[in-house]
């Protein structure tokens, strides 16, 4: 079997590099001091965000972790707790950061298809008891990446957000792949952003740009985030070059996004039919597809990256195959090629 000429990487949608007309809106790019908030480009990435988000203010940040992080400290005090899904990004894949900079611990539930339930909100409040951390933010995240890019629907976020609104509860999502879920159902942003208080959404992902998150929300919270990010270091000087990069991505690549479903769905359907291969095809709603595998997942990614096609272990007998902008069809042929053959075997 002839071996693809190139890796096709999919461990990630992360791994997407800049194209050369995005690099040249970078380098056309008008900049100033951000710190002093004078960058012209970041202005417009944040108001273009705020309004694409519906929501007051954006903040530019170097990333997702970082955007949550800052929503999590203007959301809480040291001692709070926030309700979250037990396969959250921000319990699993920031480095234990609530902790370290906000003091705060996490109320970890088993929500359904990675998103938390509204009959499940009630009982996870704490009574107020001064024994007790403080119940303070329900946090939930679109798509939910665990659970294999997932989409929490609009009328499910409303309801877990009514909940939470009964209880004195601030809202954040994690819309990290909020553009994905938004071009799945065909829907703008801010009908997903809605119910939420805060949104963080990252740039460097399905969108492609090399770097960067927003946060938005209402203007005192942004400003109080505005601060945090100056005391964490996150505060960029000529910055503009990547928010350019940020602005090209929403008006050229948003669209394309289809495109990354449209195969996530072709590689569910094709390796689901291997021999001992196991795809939740219920699940496979925009570019993420969680694969089992007989064996251990770390020995068929290995055996895979031999082969040319590059993924990652997600559990003891699970990879995660993401699809990205870098990823043509031609790719997509070679991989399924190598992969049937290697996971066959």
């Amino acid at each position: 079997m002839p071996l693809p000429s190139s890796p096709v990487d999919l461990r990630s949608d992360t791994l997407t590099r800049p194209t050369p007309a995005m690099r040249r809106a970078m380098a056309d790019a008008e900049v100033g001091d951000d710190v002093y908030g004078e960058d012209p480009t970041v202005k417009r990435l944040e108001a273009t965000v705020a309004e694409r988000l519906g929501k007051e203010a954006a903040l530019f940040v170097p990333s997702g972790t970082m955007s949550n992080q800052l929503a999590l400290n203007v959301h809480t005090r040291p001692g709070d707790e926030a309700i979250v899904e037990r396969g959250a990004h921000v319990v699993n894949y920031e480095s234990g950061a609530g902790a370290v900079l906000s003091g705060v611990q996490f109320q970890m539930l088993d929500g359904e298809r990675g998103h938390l339930r509204a009959d499940q909100i009630a009982g996870a409040v704490r009574a107020g008891y001064y024994w007790e951390p403080a119940s303070r933010v329900v946090w939930c995240e679109n798509t939910a990446n665990r659970a294999g890019g997932t989409i929490q629907l609009p009328r499910e976020a409303e309801a877990v957000a009514r909940e939470a609104r009964r209880f004195g509860l601030a809202l954040h999502l994690d819309g990290a792949r909020l553009w994905n879920a938004a071009v799945a159902l065909g829907v703008a942003e801010a009908d997903l952003a809605a119910p939420f208080d805060t949104v963080s959404v990252c740039l460097s992902k399905g969108l492609g740009a090399p770097v960067g998150s927003v946060l938005a929300g209402p203007k005192d919270l942004v400003a109080e985030a505005f601060r945090w990010r100056k005391r964490w270091g996150g505060g960029m000087r000529q910055v503009g070059i990547l928010a350019a990069a940020g602005l090209y991505a929403l008006e050229h690549h948003r669209d394309r996004l289809a495109d990354d479903h449209a195969r996530a769905r072709r590689l569910a359907e094709t390796l689901n039919g291997l021999p001992g291969v196991t795809v939740d095809l219920a699940t496979v709603e925009t570019n993420i597809v969680m694969v089992d595998v007989p064996g251990t997942a770390v020995d068929a990614a290995a055996r895979l990256a031999d082969a040319g096609v590059r993924v990652s272990p997600f559990g003891p007998q699970r990879l995660r195959l993401t699809t990205h902008l870098d990823v043509t069809d031609d790719d997509l042929d070679r991989a399924l090629a190598a992969m049937t053959h290697v996971l066959a075997a």
